[in-house]
């Protein structure tokens, strides 16, 4: 599969929240770069940092307009999407979506780098309203 195509393919595992799948593209140093410039290391740590993100917001979704590939190195750019939870319960209100793009970093078949641009601050303005 060319990068893109497995850019694409992690994309589609996001959305379907489908953690296994995600896991099974990752290398096994894979480094998840937030928005705000954290990161994340290895597969375990993503597993279960991703297993608690979709728990916070359970309808996640990335929808891609346009994609670029320069060689390993791919961009995605389009929207996410979702809706805040403190308790499970999805309430119309909580919903946020905002302008991304995702870099990502394929070496040999799998995802070595994750990269997120977004502005994440609708979805922190819902949050601080519950804490």
């Amino acid at each position: 599969m060319l990068p893109i195509e497995i850019s694409r393919r992690f994309v589609e595992h996001i959305n379907a929240h489908d953690l296994d799948g995600m896991v099974a593209l990752l290398a096994p140093d894979h480094r998840l770069i937030d928005s705000l410039g954290a990161e994340l290391h290895g597969r375990d740590r993503l597993r279960e940092g991703w297993r608690q993100y979709f728990a916070m917001v359970p309808d996640y979704h990335i929808e891609i307009s346009r994609s670029f590939s320069d060689g390993a190195e791919v961009v995605l750019l389009g929207i996410a999407r979702g809706t805040y939870t403190a308790d499970g319960t999805l309430q119309s209100s909580n919903a946020w979506s905002t302008p991304a793009a995702c870099r990502a970093l394929i070496r040999d078949g799998l995802v070595a780098e994750w990269q997120i641009y977004a502005d994440n601050e609708p979805l922190r303005q819902i949050a601080r309203a519950f804490t």
